[in-house]
């Protein structure tokens, strides 16, 4: 494939052992030394994977993506703290801070970018993402998954699996390789504030992701809101489609309030829920997947909606009530205070201030909800050099582990099955308020995430994926290798701690492939690599 990086997921048969075999002659020079040697380093990298010098809470994974952690899973079950400061070696540079928090995951290429703009001129050129030339992804998108771009019509007709699995691999592509990194991770961000489950949206979700998501994701708040208030798919997954005038279904009208706009706390009642439901009536899907205008199930009395009279209409002018509440909750200042504190706490830090939260709200009363401007506010060299550092979820994990790896890609089909195993299917998250970003869901998923970073080391396939060592090889010392590691994995920022466990690990031999692949399963493994 004509691109650099990705992996292949590996069953519990196919895992490499990191035991000494034929293939490693020095491992067997060394014998049970280095076996006892490596469980021991490798444990002691994932029993630390949680908070630095503290123990963490198993996160509970829906079993739709993963089955239930068995008891031995649990390493501990104290209280895990959101609030970690960040790794005292990621102070050499703000600027890597930055690259951390607007990535998928450091690489030097990035690094030396951001270096070279500086703070505000990086976090331009990323918030400028049209600007950036994407081609090359773009076209791997479009050879590998050619139904990504696809009318509804076209994918109503195509098989439902592999319009799921196009959809599924080629997000995690577009995560690990895209140029366009800040805009990915909105992408991911949006996903979720809107969330839906493919198995009960199907071939729809694949334009609210293109139309909806994507098209708006770094854009306005209320152009997103209504090209997900005109979405077939969210028509279908939150029932707005059964909807009558002699029977209003509220799972619209609820979530748009509850998930969308205004926030739990946001002021509604269950009367404003009752009322926006008959406002929605006539909202519905047509064809294929095609949203319509239909007056003749539309509830054409008046209504009253957090306080705002809606004179009733009827014909083809009813879709205009809609609009206005639409309109309503998008300016009303709830919305910009649910907004802000959600974007706070997905890019800069689990418990925002309630001075971020109004300055981050007042740029979005300023804008009418401008993303870029509410990203810039954010991500000021001040605050996020001050921010704690943030968990990595699986789908993150995967991704940057593949973007430091920069494998060579012929399909990605079995690497994106590890996300099953991690927890983090992507479109699989049944409730409407999407994956969990908090540290005590996920923290649970040490061994798994062990598991894949030895999967992952291991790809050395030419028709999937490959991983080439032979740079790491040629260094010349072990010492050299693990520099280079450090540069590929941390930014040149790897903890002390890690680096002297690599080294220890290591040993003085010199590195054979076998040897080369535990190093990059180890370091993917460590406390450090889990966070960003």
């Amino acid at each position: 494939m004509p691109m650099t990086s990705e992996h292949r997921a590996v069953s519990e048969q196919e895992r490499p052992e990191l035991e000494p075999d034929d293939r490693d002659p020095d491992a067997k020079e060394e014998g049970d030394h280095r076996s006892r040697r490596s469980f021991l380093f490798f444990g002691a990298l994932a029993a630390a994977t949680v908070l630095p010098k503290q123990a963490r809470a198993q996160g509970r994974v829906r079993q739709r993506a993963v089955l239930e952690p068995q008891p031995d899973q649990q390493f501990a079950t104290a209280r895990v703290t959101e609030n970690i400061a960040a790794f005292r070696e990621w102070d050499a540079s703000g600027v890597t801070r930055l690259v951390r928090r607007v990535t998928n995951g450091i690489i030097p290429g990035e690094i030396t970018k951001a270096t070279d703009l500086g703070w505000n001129g990086y976090l331009n050129y990323q918030l400028n993402y049209s600007r950036i030339n994407d081609d090359a992804c773009e076209q791997v998108i479009s050879s590998m998954w050619p139904l990504m771009s696809q009318t509804s019509d076209t994918l109503f007709a195509a098989n439902a699996e592999q319009v799921r699995n196009q959809l599924r691999e080629s997000t995690l592509f577009r995560a690990s390789f895209s140029k366009r990194q800040l805009y990915q991770r909105m992408v991911e961000f949006w996903t979720d504030h809107f969330n839906m489950d493919v198995d009960k949206v199907q071939y729809l979700i694949v334009a609210d992701q293109r139309d909806v998501i994507r098209k708006h994701a770094l854009g306005n708040f209320q152009d997103l809101l209504k090209a997900s208030a005109h979405s077939a798919a969210m028509m279908a997954y939150l029932d707005q489609n059964t909807s009558r005038n002699t029977a209003p279904n509220q799972n619209y009208a609820r979530e748009i309030m509850e998930l969308h706009t205004l926030g739990v706390d946001g002021g509604y009642t269950q009367t404003d829920v009752a009322e926006l439901s008959r406002v929605l009536t006539g909202w519905t899907i047509q064809g294929r997947g095609q949203f319509t205008f239909n007056p003749n199930i539309h509830d054409s009395g008046a209504k009253t909606v957090l306080g705002m009279s809606i004179p009733g209409t009827s014909g083809s002018d009813g879709i205009l009530e809609g609009e206005k509440a639409i309109d309503m909750l998008v300016n009303h200042p709830s919305t910009a205070k649910f907004i802000a504190k959600k974007m706070l706490k997905w890019l800069l830090t689990p418990e925002p201030t309630d001075t971020q939260i109004n300055a981050v709200a007042a740029a979005y009363r300023a804008t009418k909800g401008d993303i870029k401007t509410m990203i810039r506010v954010i991500l000021n060299e001040s605050w996020l050099n001050a921010a704690p550092m943030k968990l990595k979820r699986p789908f993150h994990f995967l991704a940057s582990a593949l973007r430091s790896l920069a494998p060579t890609v012929a399909s990605i089909t079995t690497v994106n099955n590890q996300l099953a195993a991690l927890g983090h299917v992507q479109f699989a998250w049944d409730t409407p308020d999407g994956y969990p970003d908090k540290v005590e869901y996920w923290a649970g998923n040490i061994v798994p995430k062990w598991n894949t970073a030895s999967s992952i080391a291991n790809l050395n396939s030419s028709t999937t994926v490959l991983v080439d060592t032979s740079a790491y090889r040629a260094a010349g010392t072990t010492a050299a290798a693990i520099d280079m590691i450090d540069q590929n994995f941390f930014g040149g920022e790897m903890p002390l701690v890690t680096r002297n466990g690599l080294l220890n690990y290591a040993g003085t031999t010199a590195l054979n492939e076998s040897r080369t692949r535990e190093l990059l399963a180890l370091a993917m493994s460590s406390n450090a690599f889990q966070w960003y």
